[in-house]
C-alpha cells in the first residue's frame, strides 16, 4: 500500500481535457498536472481551498499549457516542464529529463521520458504514493496518437508501465473513454472484462462522471494498446499469435486512427 496518500481532485477542462490537482497533506504543497484551462484550475483551487505551489507539465501541446500564464500570475506556482519542450511551454522555472526527481512537498516523483505522442512528453511516477501522471501517453482504454516518431517509440514508452504494481493509479490527460471503449471492443470483442468496463463507462457518462483515473491492473486486462502480446489482439490485426508486440501495437494504432 502507498506510504503517502496525496489528496487528488480531477475535473474537466475545455471539452475533454482532464484537470488534476494533487495536494501533499503533510506540507500543504499542491501541484497542477498541466493547465489546460486557467478558469477551471482556478475554480478547483477555490473550491478546495488548496494553495497551488507547483505546475508539472507533461508536454508542450497548447491544450495542456495555455492556462499557465494566468494561473502562475495568480498563484506564483513554480512551473516544471520537459527540457525537450524548449520554449514552447510558457514561464518555465525548471526543466526535467529522464531520471530526474521532482518534489511536491514530501511527495517525490521520478521523471520518465515517454515520447511517441510527441518527442518531449514525460510521465511523473510518484512511486511511494502509487500514482502516475501519464498525460497523453496512456489513456483509460487507449493511448495517445503518434504525432512524432515511429509507433514503436510509443510502444516502448507504454511498455514502461507494464512492470508497475497493478494497483498503480494512472491519471491521463483526456477523457476519451467511450470512443476508446468502442475501439477496444472492436479489436477484442470476447474480452469479458472489457465488456464490463465499457458498460461501466456508459453508466459513468450518464451520471456525469468519467473513468479517470484508472489502475494499471484494469488497463492490462482491457486496454488493447497494453495487450499487444495477447493472441486475440494479434489475430485481430491479421497476425499470428506470438507476433512482435511492437508490430501488433503499430497495426492497432493505425486501425484506431481510421476507426
Amino acid at each position: 500500500m502507498p506510504e503517502i496518500r496525496p489528496e487528488i481532485r480531477t475535473f474537466l477542462c475545455r471539452s475533454d481535457n482532464i484537470g488534476v490537482l494533487m495536494r501533499d497533506p503533510e506540507t500543504g504543497a499542491c501541484a497542477a498536472i498541466d493547465v489546460p484551462e486557467a478558469t477551471a484550475v482556478l475554480r478547483a483551487l477555490d473550491e478546495t481551498g488548496w494553495r497551488l505551489t507547483d505546475i508539472l507539465v507533461t508536454h508542450r501541446h497548447g491544450d495542456h499549457v495555455e492556462g499557465i500564464p494566468e494561473v502562475k500570475a495568480k498563484t506564483n506556482a513554480r512551473v516544471t516542464a520537459p527540457a525537450r519542450a524548449g520554449s514552447a511551454v510558457p514561464q518555465v522555472d525548471a526543466t526535467v529529463r529522464e531520471g530526474d526527481v521532482v518534489t511536491v512537498g514530501s511527495l517525490a516523483a521520478a521523471v520518465w521520458e515517454t515520447p511517441g505522442h510527441c518527442d518531449d512528453h514525460v510521465t511523473y511516477w510518484f512511486e511511494e504514493a502509487g500514482v502516475a501522471f501519464a498525460g497523453d501517453t496512456l489513456f483509460t482504454l487507449g493511448c495517445g496518437r503518434v504525432l512524432e516518431g515511429p509507433p514503436q517509440v510509443l510502444w516502448r514508452s507504454l511498455s514502461r508501465f507494464l512492470p508497475l504494481p497493478d494497483e498503480t493509479v494512472i491519471y491521463s490527460g483526456h477523457d476519451y473513454v467511450l470512443s476508446n471503449a468502442r475501439f477496444a471492443l472492436a479489436a477484442e470483442p470476447e474480452n469479458r472484462n472489457l465488456k464490463d468496463r465499457a458498460a461501466l463507462a456508459e453508466t459513468a457518462r450518464a451520471e456525469g462522471r468519467f473513468l479517470v483515473p484508472t489502475t494499471l491492473g484494469e488497463e492490462k486486462a482491457t486496454n488493447p494498446f497494453l495487450r499487444a502480446t495477447a493472441p486475440a489482439l494479434a489475430r485481430a490485426v491479421g497476425m499470428e499469435p506470438g507476433a512482435d508486440p511492437a508490430a501488433v501495437f503499430t497495426a492497432l494504432r493505425e486501425w484506431k486512427n481510421r476507426f
